[in-house]
């Protein structure tokens, strides 16, 4: 097993690596993967709420985020095709700049739809934010990786998380002042420049070091390799399919809950004020918290037990809103509920992400980390998007709660069991033990 899971670092040693320079790329590079996510997140569902439409409609909405778990399909066109003219950038530096101008269009497209006129032009629009923004991580999550060494995928791991949580929520919160203010329009296409992060990283740093040329495809043959071949090299791997089983189940009841925490607060009467100090601004900084003590615990204890942690935290998490429902409108409540689900997603968002980064193999990193983090939330987001709306009228918020809390149990059971049996350790790539 390589040094950056053993948890040797002492305390010092776990603060440095925030201050090089790839971690701090990756913290940019958060930046821009976060606000497409807002965007069609908790953005759009405070939009369609406030424009009247009824609660099915808007959690269907959240089907927009099914296209991020098809990005797989498509990722190896990522990592094999070069751009012409562009492409002698690098590989990876002009898919940035492409990617991060497809995002900019579409959520300028987004911005010029109204959804109580055009209920399904809305929808399209927010497919295609969907797409471009799955398009832009492929590439952004490929980078990331390729620019840290071995040693910094924990540290990375959490720069990126808190570039992410910055983007989406400036964005988040940038989208609601401004929507009280312009209008909706004006405060989507004010949000279209948090794409620029990332593509002006690219061109700062310029290609990774680990970064692997493709090889020439010149029939179908080798198209048809390069897209089986990471799929083919990971599940020859060692427990591969229990691997695969924990990252569908691990994040059921997270997501479940996550996207439909504005719901809660629309229907207990937070005003979008109230939403922007409360959920954007207290979460803002219980997250960035989190993720620095995911940090710090990833050093100190290792891959493994900084993991199982963090899913302990992250489930009992879920449960805070079930309070939060049975109490009743109280900004206390609110601001105890949040600050500890972000805390909590922060420590997972290093822990977690960065064992997933550790599992890409550095030929294949675009579409298998595509793949990985694409099945990460695939289950809880089909779920939200089709049942979520209906439990929650059936069964009402504390029920619908302790139903994600509970759905929490088993990723952390098969975690603990994977670890007992070795299979963590068997399951890594080579950006997990490969500098260069």
């Amino acid at each position: 097993m390589t040094d950056m899971a053993k948890g040797s670092a002492g305390w010092l040693d776990a603060v440095k690596p925030y201050v090089q320079k790839a971690p701090l790329g990756a913290f940019f590079l958060g930046i821009s993967s976060g606000f497409p996510y807002a965007m069609i997140g908790a953005t759009l569902t405070t939009r369609l709420a406030q424009d009247g439409i009824d609660k099915k409609a808007v959690t269907a909405f959240t089907l927009a985020f099914l296209v991020y778990n098809l990005k797989w399909l498509w990722a190896w066109v990522v990592d094999g095709v070069r751009l012409p003219v562009i492409g002698r950038l690098g590989q990876r530096v002009s898919w940035l700049l492409v990617a991060g101008s497809f995002v900019m269009a579409a959520v300028a497209n987004l911005a010029l739809v109204d959804p109580a006129t055009g209920l399904l032009q809305t929808a399209y629009a927010a497919i295609l934010v969907g797409v471009a923004g799955a398009t832009f991580d492929i590439v952004i999550d490929a980078y990331r990786i390729e620019t840290l060494k071995p040693e910094q995928l924990g540290v990375g791991s959490g720069m990126s998380q808190y570039g992410w949580r910055i983007g989406s929520v400036a964005a988040g919160a940038l989208a609601l002042v401004l929507a009280a203010r312009i209008g909706w329009h004006g405060a989507y296409l004010a949000c279209a420049v948090f794409a620029l992060p990332a593509m002006l990283t690219g061109l700062v740093l310029g290609e990774p070091e680990r970064h692997r040329e493709p090889t020439a495809r010149r029939g179908m043959g080798e198209v048809w390799q390069s897209i089986a071949g990471p799929l083919v090299e990971f599940f020859r791997r060692r427990g591969a399919w229990l691997v695969l089983l924990f990252i569908l189940l691990h994040k059921i009841g997270d997501t479940l809950a996550n996207l439909t925490f504005r719901l809660l607060f629309d229907d207990m009467g937070y005003t979008n004020d109230e939403i922007a100090i409360y959920d954007v601004g207290i979460g803002f900084w219980a997250y960035l918290i989190g993720i620095f003590v995911g940090g710090v615990l990833y050093a100190r204890m290792g891959m493994k037990r900084s993991v199982l942690v963090s899913l302990l935290l992250m489930g009992v998490s879920n449960f805070s809103f079930a309070l939060l429902a049975a109490l009743g409108k109280s900004n206390w409540g609110m601001a105890g509920a949040i600050g500890f689900e972000n805390f909590a997603s922060g420590i997972g968002g290093v822990t977690v992400v960065a064992y997933f980064s550790a599992l890409c193999d550095l030929r294949f990193t675009a579409a298998q980390y595509a793949l990985i983090s694409a099945a990460a939330s695939i289950v809880g987001r089909f779920l939200t998007g089709t049942t979520a709306g209906a439990m929650i009228e059936r069964f009402g918020y504390v029920d619908f709660y302790l139903l994600t809390t509970a759905l929490a149990v088993p990723g952390i059971v098969l975690f603990w069991l994977m670890m007992r049996a070795g299979l963590i350790d068997a399951s890594v790539g080579t950006a997990a033990t490969q500098h260069g």
